[in-house]
């Protein structure tokens, strides 16, 4: 007596779209990351004399 049930064919499908909505979603937190990572250590990252309050 087996207790397995069968995946419905449309669960297969949902599961592969929400699986490519997790992947493309994590690539686009990656490329955002890179970017402030290189934004912030390539030293170009500096506040101007008036962001600091100072005249």
């Amino acid at each position: 007596m087996s207790f397995e049930r069968t995946t419905h064919e449309l669960h297969k499908r949902r599961f592969s779209r929400n699986m490519g909505v997790a992947l493309v979603l994590a690539a686009f937190i990656a490329i955002v990351f890179g970017l402030t990572i290189a934004k912030v250590t390539s030293g170009d990252f500096s506040m101007t004399p008036e962001a600091q309050g100072q005249s």
